[in-house]
């Protein structure tokens, strides 16, 4: 087996891409929402097919939410996330990361790596029970792999860091990776995050202005790189992101020793 076995919830049901047909359909949820819209801006061979696609996309795993009312396969894809392990990444060349940050510190500190990127929802599932099973799946390939740091690139929609002063600077005062662990935004690249005082910042309104993928990171004892990245394809500010897994394995494990045990 090269991943973790399928996990349902109700209807749905969260594992990995098996297939070309998946893959081109969750890029294709990609582009839904990513494009038409959050208002990024596609290429002309990504408008032309209607998918969001990279050079990144043969080399990782797609994992994939999918609600079993509507099918199986292709067709029932409602959630995505991709998944790029550090064997993957080598044979791609890079990480994606590297595009916009120095990861150094991580390659060297960071044990066995993993990449999270391309999360998305189709608008009409975006609820709390959605998020849990992708974390569900997030943790269960953790596991499976035997993952120590998972990071990437998360987004804050806008690119204006002024306009999201509140929670760059809620992240840079308060969620500062260690330095040993602390990728730095590219020279040519880099946005300062610290943007207000730590005295000027409501850290419960803060907080509560962050996507929901951040407070899942962060819940999680997550910490955020040096500097922010402005993707104007994206039409976003992003933010290095990264999370030891060892809650993450923790929680899972026992979860998994629970079920194992009940089913004995």
């Amino acid at each position: 087996m090269t991943s973790f076995a399928p996990l349902t919830a109700g209807d749905h049901e969260i594992r990995v891409a098996t297939d070309e047909a998946e893959v081109k359909a969750s890029q294709a949820l990609r582009y839904r929402v990513f494009y038409e819209e959050l208002g990024a801006r596609p290429t002309p061979e990504m408008a032309e097919v209607k998918r969001d696609f990279d050079e990144f996309d043969d080399y990782c795993d797609h994992l994939l939410v999918i609600d079993r009312t509507r099918g199986t396969g292709p067709e029932g894809i409602i959630g995505t996330y991709r998944l790029t392990r550090q064997e993957q990444a080598e044979k791609a060349g890079r990480f994606y990361t590297s595009d916009e940050y120095d990861i150094a510190p991580l390659l060297k500190n960071g044990g066995n790596l993993m990449e999270l990127g391309r999360s998305c929802v189709d608008a009409a599932y975006r609820s709390k029970s959605t998020m849990q099973l992708l974390w569900r799946g997030i943790a269960a390939y953790v596991f499976h792999h035997n993952i120590d740091l998972m990071f990437g690139c998360a987004s804050l929609h806008g690119t204006d860091p002024k306009d999201l002063a509140v929670p760059l600077s809620y992240l840079h005062h308060n969620h500062m990776a260690p330095e040993d662990l602390r990728p730095k935004a590219l020279p040519e690249r880099y946005a300062p995050m610290d943007l207000m005082p730590a005295d000027q910042i409501d850290a419960r309104r803060a907080l509560a202005s962050l996507p929901p993928l951040f407070k899942g990171y962060l819940r999680l004892g997550g910490f955020v790189g040096d500097g922010a990245v402005v993707d104007h394809q994206f039409n976003t500010t992003d933010v290095c992101i990264m999370v030891k897994t060892d809650l993450v394995s923790e929680k899972y494990y026992r979860h998994y020793d629970r079920t194992a045990r009940e089913q004995d």
